[in-house]
């Protein structure tokens, strides 16, 4: 059965919200294994069982939390591994600005591991923000990102 593992991190709440969206969303496809960890519980050798990851953060400066970039730095043990599975990635900021280049910097990251990068042409191209507690809008945003990537991970491993 393919599976999409979902990490995130998330110090007040907002992102936690979002990566249970990101989940849902995944869940609605049928016949895929979603996994949903803090990046605290996750360990990186769960990479390699995932068929798509996504992954989530606040934003801290503009760029992934420590915590997720730790997580990141470590999942170079296997590096060539990951290539073919599916990524996408989301985060909540405080409304300062510095989304888009929070997500492409674990976009990037998806990308050197040689994943196949889900974005979309609608708002939101490069995965799903919220500013501060996630509303409406971007619950289902997020929801349709895990949609998205789970019907990608499907098609791909027939």
């Amino acid at each position: 059965m393919p599976k999409v593992l979902v990490i995130y991190d998330s110090s007040s709440g907002n992102t936690e919200k979002m990566a249970q969206a990101v989940a849902e969303g995944a869940r609605e496809v049928a016949g895929v294994n979603v996994v949903l960890k803090k990046v605290d519980q996750a360990k990186v050798d769960e990479l390699l069982d995932a068929d798509g990851i996504i992954v989530g953060s606040p934003c801290h400066f503009g760029q992934m939390s420590a915590k997720v970039k730790a997580f990141i730095d470590e999942s170079v043990k296997h590096y060539g591994k990951l290539d073919g599975k599916v990524g996408a990635a989301f985060t909540s900021f405080g409304g300062s600005g510095g989304s888009e280049t929070t997500l492409l910097s674990m976009l990037h990251a998806l990308l050197i591991h040689g994943m196949v990068v889900v974005g979309r042409s609608k708002r939101m191209h490069y995965g799903s923000v919220a500013v501060g507690t996630p509303n409406q809008d971007s619950i289902q945003d997020c929801r349709e990102l895990g949609y998205r990537v789970a019907s990608i991970v499907v098609k791909l491993t027939r």
